[in-house]
């Protein structure tokens, strides 16, 4: 069973549905966004895979851990779980308050540690899994007006490095996902003359789609990602070379 944490729309979306059609049952989770979810689990089923969904806070300990018991209780142990639950907020960095400061950091960051903690001692105790966890090609490059959006998905590269030298001994491979910029409903809103520029810059003159992502997910969930421990896949179009 694989868990996708924000998985209604976008890249969430698209890899729970890879998933499904790579043959396993999925669980997702939403912020207020029902229907959208339940269409999902609709797509899920339609591949021959049972789905389940469920509203929770991915910024709040208990709900973090309450859905990753009801998605286990649902559809059973969990063997691929995808962190991939985020936000943005943007302003100024004198602009930034606490309260902006925190809830970016825990959905992200906080949200991210406990999910991963509470499917990872059954993944030990069954031999294996695979953890992996949705950051940022702007983690590693950083950019102006999100400096707490950049910090937090830096935050996850070290954090998926971090586990990686813990997990992997154990059987539970960890590794993270820094997509550039890709084709979503949050781009999309950000207009044309933002599209443009960002299309002049990159070397493939073009932003990636969501079903390039869910590809490399279902590279480090499948066969083919047995030797990535600790790795950050960047799929950026080449907005980052590393």
């Amino acid at each position: 069973m694989a868990i996708v944490t924000g998985g209604s729309r976008g890249i969430g979306r698209a890899c729970a549905i890879a998933f499904a059609e790579a043959g396993a049952d999925v669980a997702i989770c939403h912020l207020d966004d029902e229907a959208e979810a339940r269409t999902l689990v609709q797509a899920v089923t339609a591949r021959g895979r049972r789905g389940f969904q469920m509203a929770a806070d991915m910024g709040d300990t208990g709900a973090v851990r309450a859905f990753a018991a009801a998605a286990e209780a649902a559809l059973g142990p969990c063997d691929v779980l995808l962190n991939n639950a985020g936000l943005n907020l943007r302003a100024p960095f004198e602009d930034i308050t606490e309260e902006d400061y925190d809830r970016v950091v825990d959905v992200h960051l906080k949200g991210m540690f406990f999910m991963a903690q509470a499917v990872y001692r059954g993944m030990v105790a069954r031999g294996g899994g695979r953890i992996i966890n949705v950051a940022s090609q702007l983690g590693l490059k950083g950019a102006p007006g999100i400096v707490t959006y950049c910090a937090a998905k830096a935050g996850i590269i070290g954090f998926t490095r971090a586990l990686a030298h813990e997990a992997g001994p154990r059987g539970v491979l960890v590794n993270a996902i820094a997509p550039g910029p890709i084709e979503t409903e949050l781009t999309r809103a950000r207009g044309a003359a933002w599209r443009a520029e960002i299309e002049a810059r990159l070397p493939l003159r073009r932003l990636g789609q969501v079903e390039e992502v869910a590809a490399t997910a279902l590279l480090l969930a499948g066969p083919g990602g047995s030797y990535y421990c600790g790795a950050t896949l960047s799929p950026n179009g080449g907005d980052i070379m590393h």
